[in-house]
């Protein structure tokens, strides 16, 4: 794509640009952020691109064995017409935030297809862009019923906008019954928490970490059985958690049979799988099997898929675990 555009990239090959792109050493949040300027200009706006792209996506995440899976992006990040500003310094073009999603929905329904896995999406809100939110969930309203499951907040949390428009795009999202996460704790404080949750009614919370620091919040979150999407090699990555591991927040969720999930983070830049995360959990975490399979089963019943195919979804992992389904 990068020939094909004419956009020079690092690298001639994939390996000399993941020396460019990838890393496996911490940086702060605000530096990997920067990572995405390197090779977002080849991809926004190219139509074959932005579906290749989730088609291919379903096919790696088949190989790491998954059976479902829910990716987010923001739509307008991707587009290069009727998005102000246009991102990533692109002239002008034809491809909407409202065609980037259909393109992706038909890339991971072609995955479905042809690599027998359930692929689902969640449309972002981006902090730093307030103006784009109301759009953001009137497209999770037109394309809930074809792929599209949620909608999200992303973005540096310590960025300072009026944050109205995203409020309302929640509200709005509430009231139509569309599923709410928000990457919330991340790099930022509790407060951040306790605004998605309390202000913006997520049902999920991105990353979440920073909550131990509010012990009260914490206990009510738990009792709430609030579900914490963790990335542990990406925390790791960008500086959100101490370095050490088995001093990272997930101990205590564990210790506290907390209601979590293990994820994968931007793979590209992070270089990640989903093996990766469970070996690190294995290793300085001690998990055993028997934990995955519950992280696992929680995944399951915190996912925005509707009621029946979740529960086609647990039935799927009961029968693969040799599990008897519980009632909790």
């Amino acid at each position: 794509f990068s020939r094909k555009r004419g956009i020079p990239l690092p690298g001639s090959t994939v390996e000399e640009l993941l020396e460019h792109v990838s890393y496996k050493t911490p940086l702060t949040l605000t530096k990997f952020l920067e990572k995405f300027n390197i090779y977002m200009p080849v991809i926004a706006g190219d139509r074959e691109a932005v579906r290749r792209i989730a088609y291919e996506l379903v096919e790696t995440k088949a190989k790491e064995g998954m059976a479902y899976m829910e990716v987010r992006y923001s739509p307008h990040l991707l587009a290069n017409c009727k998005v102000e500003p246009i991102p990533w310094g692109q002239e002008e073009g034809d491809l909407t935030p409202d065609e980037v999603v259909s393109l992706v929905n038909q890339g991971l329904q072609d995955g479905e297809r042809d690599f027998h896995i359930k692929a689902r999406s969640i449309l972002c809100c981006m902090r730093h862009m307030p103006s784009w939110s109301p759009e953001v969930v009137e497209l999770c309203k037109k394309y809930r019923n074809n792929s599209v499951v949620a909608i999200d907040l992303a973005g540096d949390e310590c960025v300072k906008v009026d944050s109205s428009e995203h409020r309302k795009a929640y509200e709005e999202a509430e009231r139509c019954g569309i599923h709410r996460t928000v990457h919330a704790g991340e790099a930022g404080p509790p407060a951040m928490i306790k605004e998605a949750v309390y202000l913006l009614k997520a049902e999920r919370i991105g990353h979440g970490y920073h909550v131990l620091e509010d012990p009260e919040l914490y206990k009510e979150l738990l009792k709430r059985k609030m579900h914490f999407e963790v990335c542990p090699w990406s925390s790791y990555l960008t500086g959100a958690c101490l370095p050490d591991f088995r001093k990272h927040p997930l101990t205590q969720f564990k210790k506290d049979q907390a209601n979590y999930s293990i994820n994968t983070d931007d793979p590209l830049i992070f270089n990640s799988t989903i093996d990766k995360d469970y070996g690190i959990l294995k290793e300085y975490m001690g998990f055993t099997e028997e934990e995955f399979r519950r992280v696992n089963i929680n995944a399951a019943r915190s996912s925005f898929l509707p009621e029946q195919e979740k529960q086609e979804l647990l039935n799927t992992l009961y029968e693969a675990y040799g599990m008897v389904p519980s009632a909790s």
